[in-house]
């Protein structure tokens, strides 16, 4: 999908941020099922964007990866409610809008190259030739492929543009994460082992969220 070496480096890079920390959180024993669940996706997630960047990503099934990340948006909202913690219910759901929002990215960004033949199961790595939904050409010079049609492209064009906020708003809150992290700071005594603190994996959050929603951003741009 990326035609440049480079920008093909640099996403595999950004993605693999999102992909190492939900590996780190799934081993600690403190990470409860429902987070396993929420990070086993992001790390999915990070491993098939990568994946996309490469050619040999293209000749991945297309039908498993928009059904495992349908399913994951729809658990991101239904899950929501029973875990709002110190928020309300509602608090909880406007929490999770994000991380659907990625997935549901995800699993319409798979069906779109799927439908038009570009990956294995809807046409495989042979017709890649004259496929009806793509622009073989890659406007950009950076992709080798692009969407065809004014709907597929505008959907892409707004993807692009919302998950690019997702990834500014990630910085935001990686920086407020990191202020909370600092007035929590634990005061114990000399010699006192001092106590993993919560705030930690709040302030690395954001950052994981953010490199996945900046890379996302990229290649929804590539694919208009």
């Amino acid at each position: 999908m990326i035609a440049a070496d480079g920008l093909r480096w640099i996403l595999t890079l950004v993605f693999a941020v999102p992909v190492g920390y939900g590996l780190w959180r799934l081993v600690l024993p403190a990470t409860n099922l429902a987070a396993r669940v929420d990070h086993t996706l992001h790390a999915a997630m990070g491993v098939l964007m990568a994946a996309m960047a490469w050619p040999w990503g293209m000749d991945l099934p297309a039908v498993p990866q928009v059904v495992l990340f349908t399913a994951g948006g729809l658990w991101f909202v239904a899950a929501a409610p029973f875990r709002a913690g110190d928020r309300s219910r509602a608090g909880a759901v406007m929490a999770a809008w994000p991380h659907a929002l990625m997935t549901g990215a995800m699993a319409w960004m798979v069906a779109a190259m799927g439908s038009s033949g570009a990956m294995a199961g809807h046409g495989g790595a042979g017709g890649h030739h004259d496929m009806p939904g793509m622009d073989m050409s890659g406007g950009s010079g950076l992709a080798s492929m692009s969407l065809a049609g004014t709907g597929p492209r505008a959907v892409a064009g707004l993807l692009a543009l919302v998950l690019a906020v997702l990834a500014v708003l990630g910085v935001v809150w990686l920086a407020r994460a990191f202020d909370h992290a600092r007035l929590r700071q634990p005061v114990v005594a000399a010699g006192a082992p001092v106590p993993v603190a919560d705030a930690a994996f709040a302030a690395l959050e954001p950052a994981c969220h953010a490199a996945m929603a900046l890379g996302m951003a990229v290649m929804f741009v590539l694919l208009v």
